[in-house]
């Protein structure tokens, strides 16, 4: 189509042609287009809980959910998840219910950012950072006569080979390495510490975490480590009615006689699978070769017989 114009005023002859050739097609994007900026809004997705970190033991199910806008239902929607927050691949698919909104529950086996893509939208969800927490479980032996090995065994779960535990110890400055080992087969390990002296031991297993799941710890029960020693008992009467650290010896009085152990040391006795935990109250015994007196509430308690060996924390 040609279109002509003329202008004349004051002597000034100005013609001005226009040549347009607009095809059907073209013209129906370009009406489409400008409608949609002036009054269809780009569709949005959005996930909840966006930015906030969340911790979850491993293998746990973790609730992902958000809305498409405009909230229309059948929107086919997917998860994907990343490692280290770049290099997202799908795992789980849906599509929007009718108030557009959507919900996936996944395991959580890896730390890592989620986010969701929504068909026809301009850009994906913001991310949210998901930290699977390792699960690991540590047992040992608890009573453990002097010079052996206070032996530990377990499970990490991922339950992955080769990943690095350490067994520490509690001392006054923290927590020392004692021990260091791998992960075998099915995340089973075994670990050992041999104690230096009797007495007792607080002991953990330590991991301190990887890309596939966060640092974890397991702290045991009490370790009691023993020395032999010859024992006897005596009961009210023996060497008066009171005792060399103050109070009535009773019968019902637990404790033991010592002779140099400050005066209210609690030691810790075993005997025959039996154990008591009792301070020093006294000072003997006077027999040669003897290292205890116990009271007869704590001869009792262990059941133990006149004279023989028992096992000590000190």
């Amino acid at each position: 189509m040609n279109t002509q114009f003329t202008l004349r005023g004051r002597g000034l002859l100005l013609v001005l042609s226009v040549a347009c050739s607009i095809s059907g097609g073209t013209a129906a994007a370009q009406i489409s287009g400008a409608s949609g900026a002036a009054g269809v809004p780009s569709a949005e997705i959005s996930i909840l809980g966006a930015g906030k970190g969340q911790k979850v033991r491993y293998g746990k199910r973790v609730a992902i959910s958000g809305f498409v806008t405009p909230r229309t239902a059948g929107t086919p929607i997917r998860l994907e998840h990343a490692v280290g927050g770049h290099g997202f691949h799908s795992v789980a698919t849906s599509k929007t219910r009718a108030d557009g909104s959507y919900r996936f529950t996944v395991k959580a086996t890896r730390s890592g950012s989620y986010r969701a893509v929504a068909q026809g939208t301009a850009a994906p969800s913001a991310s949210r950072r998901v930290t699977v927490v390792a699960d690991l479980a540590a047992q040992s032996v608890r009573h453990v006569l002097g010079g052996r090995a206070v032996r530990v065994k377990g499970r990490l779960v991922p339950r992955l080979r080769g990943r690095t535990l350490r067994l520490q110890l509690r001392t006054r400055r923290g927590w020392k390495t004692v021990d260091r080992i791998r992960t075998r087969s099915g995340g089973r390990f075994r670990a050992a510490f041999r104690p230096g002296h009797p007495g007792i031991y607080r002991l953990r297993v330590r991991f301190a975490g990887d890309g596939t799941a966060a640092a974890a710890s397991d702290r045991l029960r009490r370790v009691y480590v023993y020395r032999p020693g010859h024992a006897s008992w005596y009961g009210p009467g023996l060497y008066g009615n009171g005792t060399a650290c103050g109070g009535a010896l009773t019968s019902g009085r637990l404790g033991v006689a010592h002779k140099y152990l400050p005066c209210g040391t609690r030691v810790t006795f075993r005997h025959r699978g039996r154990s008591v935990t009792v301070p020093v109250i006294d000072r003997g015994p006077f027999a040669a070769g003897r290292d205890w007196d116990l009271t007869a509430a704590t001869k009792h308690r262990l059941r133990f017989g006149s004279t023989g060996v028992v096992w000590a924390t000190e």
